[in-house]
């Protein structure tokens, strides 16, 4: 199925060698200046409040609203649990349950917070190459087990705060499309702007 608009791929995709597993990726805006620091604030600095301001913004982005409303269910990028400990929250899935709060309730697809379990730690990805990120994520992620016959022909819509290389949006996509999900869109609040 063809979304009714088109809805682009960024750089690391539209070059990536092998096909990507994403239908499409959408994010509000560039990171960077004033949003990388607004960001840090969110993600480690003990301020989950900012999740309903960056969901207002993500939904003001142009193809935001079409990859909503055909998508079956919202599902975050998990964190292991030991980083989930660390932080007392996973920012994706506070920036998903924002999303519905301020989204139209047509647009309103169901939300599963557990779709994705993360499998291992991993180094630190934003200080690394686009190609170390990649084979630091091979098998990482996996659906829950419970929820993977919910999930099997289905269109799922992956939320994050960040997109860099796009390595951990591929990785959890192919986790899904393995599962049998259909299509697997992602929508992020800021990505790294192309050079």
């Amino acid at each position: 199925m063809r979304l009714p608009v088109e809805v682009p791929l960024c750089g690391a995709c539209l070059t990536r060698p092998a096909p990507s597993a994403l239908l499409a990726c959408v994010a509000a805006v560039d990171y960077a200046y004033p949003w990388d620091s607004l960001i840090a604030r969110f993600k480690f600095r003990q301020e989950p409040g900012w999740a309903g301001p960056f969901a207002r913004r993500m939904l003001q982005a142009p193809q935001a609203g079409p990859l909503l409303a055909l998508c079956d269910i919202v599902a975050p990028v998990p964190l292991t649990p030991a980083r989930l400990a660390e932080r007392g929250y996973n920012q994706a899935w506070e920036l998903v349950k924002a999303l519905r709060r301020a989204s139209r309730p047509a647009a309103r697809a169901p939300a599963l917070a557990e779709a994705l379990v993360r499998l291992t730690e991993t180094p630190d990805q934003h200080s690394l190459p686009r190609e170390q990120r990649l084979r630091n994520l091979q098998g990482v992620f996996a659906t829950h087990p419970l929820h993977a016959p919910r999930l099997h022909g289905r269109h799922v819509l992956l939320v994050d705060d960040v997109t860099t290389t796009g390595a951990t949006l591929q990785a959890a996509a192919q986790a899904l499309r393995k599962a049998g999900v259909a299509r697997v869109s992602a929508l992020v609040f800021a990505r790294t702007p192309p050079r």
